[in-house]
């Protein structure tokens, strides 16, 4: 068999397998781990050269990718939101068989003293009317720590945060000059673009943001309420955190490039990310719980404060419960920050430090002039019937405090209960699905840019084929060599 013959046998095998010179765009996996992008890599193959990657692109949906990233700022938001109401809710009036929500004890308290009506002379039912009023005081004196740990908590949460943003700044900062570099010197900058983006997705986890795209790949990078977060250089970003809080106590706003971005005076507040549930979680929700804790206090010192019985004019003073600034009563009608964390019963009818239980029935507690039983019967009730009626009036209560703004004492401290529930099961709610519309918005982002297990089926089968002619060609060549050989010989 001549050369020439050989080559021409070859080449038919070849035509007659379906392989001619071609360029296969195949899909291959991008370097993060979020599969927001691909890569397309053009793999050429020519009969007799073999395989090889003649170049890199890099596939992007930019308006899934922001989508993903919007879905991924609103969900850490109200995660951080559900999460701390969720650890105060559960100390506070989650336990049903504990009870030890200030409705469940003030309830106790009134059939405590419907009880020691029936028997105004019955020692043992004024010890268990004191020791219920103790139980109410401890529920709210536990309610308030509970809400104010969760509120520093919160605070040293969002300082956390903060440090995480300017990590991920700085981060963000070396990759994208990386990329400007590289893409005005025309090398490949696709994995770096692929490091960027999960960068951003992560600082949208902690702030909400917004992105646009200049050229040369440039990326400037603001809050979701228009401060700038990254433009050419990192922003700074500064939060002075606060150890302990208490009632009233106004945490440190956090500042973004010279901004206040959380707090009530902030002109730009963001509106989603960790650090913004976070901050409305110590600035809001748990300010509001903690206000329509100190008015049930309020209201309770008030029902049974002693009013001055001499006829003298006295001011009304505090009764069977006191607080930090008693005997004085507390500001009236309006919110009076920390109290319920002081109130507590007074020292006068609580035998277990030498006071009298019966000064409930009989007044007295500030003195002879605040003494209703003058004639120290045994069976006197008016003044304990006095203080049941009372618990069971309307009274009002500072709307500011967000529960039920007139009804009895222990409607309030009801309407106080449901609103935390509503809090819960709203910002419950909106976690859930913003989780959802993550995932849907993962998913289509992965459809659209991830890789296909049906298209790499069908790269692989082109180019083992490839390889399969190629063999096919040397196995002739070889033989054509073996048979020009023989001629020769």
């Amino acid at each position: 068999m001549s050369l020439t013959i050989a080559l021409s046998s070859a080449r038919s095998s070849l035509m007659a397998a379906g392989v001619q010179s071609s360029v296969i765009s195949r899909n291959i996996a991008g370097t993060q781990q979020e599969g927001y992008s691909r890569k397309n890599a053009l793999i050429v193959s020519q009969p007799g050269s073999g395989v090889y990657v003649n170049g890199i692109q890099r596939a992007a949906s930019a308006g899934l990718f922001n989508n993903v990233v919007k879905a991924v700022a609103n969900t850490a938001q109200q995660d951080a939101l559900y999460n701390g109401l969720q650890k105060v809710a559960a100390v506070t009036i989650d336990d049903p068989e504990l009870d030890q929500s200030a409705a469940a004890q003030l309830a106790k308290l009134k059939s405590a003293l419907q009880q020691y009506t029936s028997a105004p002379d019955n020692v043992t039912f004024a010890q268990s009317a004191v020791k219920a009023a103790k139980d109410v005081a401890t529920s709210l004196n536990d309610s308030t720590t509970t809400v104010q740990k969760a509120r520093a908590d919160a605070d040293a949460e969002m300082a956390t945060s903060v440090r995480t943003i300017n990590e991920l700044l700085a981060q963000f900062e070396q990759v994208n000059t990386t990329i400007v570099k590289g893409t005005t010197a025309g090398a490949d900058v696709t994995d770096h673009l692929d490091m960027r983006d999960s960068i951003l997705s992560k600082l949208s986890q902690e702030v909400g943001v917004t992105f646009t795209t200049r050229a040369n790949n440039d990326m400037v990078i603001y809050t979701d309420s228009g401060v700038t977060l990254f433009e050419k250089t990192a922003r700074t970003v500064t939060f002075d955190a606060t150890n302990s809080y208490t009632a009233g106590l106004t945490g440190n706003a956090v500042v973004i490039d010279g901004v206040a971005v959380t707090g009530a005076n902030s002109v730009m507040p963001i509106g989603s990310g960790k650090l913004a549930g976070l901050a409305a979680l110590r600035d809001d929700k748990l300010v509001t719980y903690q206000n329509q804790l100190d008015e049930i206090a309020r209201g309770v010192i008030e029902i049974f404060a002693e009013q001055d019985q001499s006829g003298g004019g006295g001011p009304a003073l505090t009764g069977l419960f006191t607080y930090s600034g008693g005997p004085a009563m507390p500001a009236p009608g309006v919110i009076n920050p920390g109290l319920a964390g002081t109130i507590r019963v007074a020292d006068a009818v609580d035998q277990a430090l030498g006071g009298n239980p019966s000064l409930i029935r009989d007044g007295g507690i500030n003195g002879a002039n605040y003494i209703y039983n003058a004639g120290g019967e045994a069976g006197f009730f008016a003044r304990i019937q006095g203080l049941v009626d009372d618990m069971g009036t309307a009274r009002p209560f500072d709307p500011n405090a967000l529960g039920k703004p007139s009804g009895t004492l222990i409607d309030f401290a009801g309407s106080s209960v449901s609103w935390l529930e509503a809090q819960r099961k709203t910002v419950g709610d909106a976690a859930t699905y913003n989780q959802t519309l993550l995932e849907r918005s993962a998913d289509a982002l992965s459809n659209v840019n991830g890789v296909n297990m049906d298209d790499e089926m069908s790269f692989m089968l082109q180019i083992e084929r490839t390889f399969s002619a190629s063999s096919k060609l040397i196995a002739t060549i070889d033989q054509m060599f073996q048979n020009l050989l023989q001629a020769v010989r």
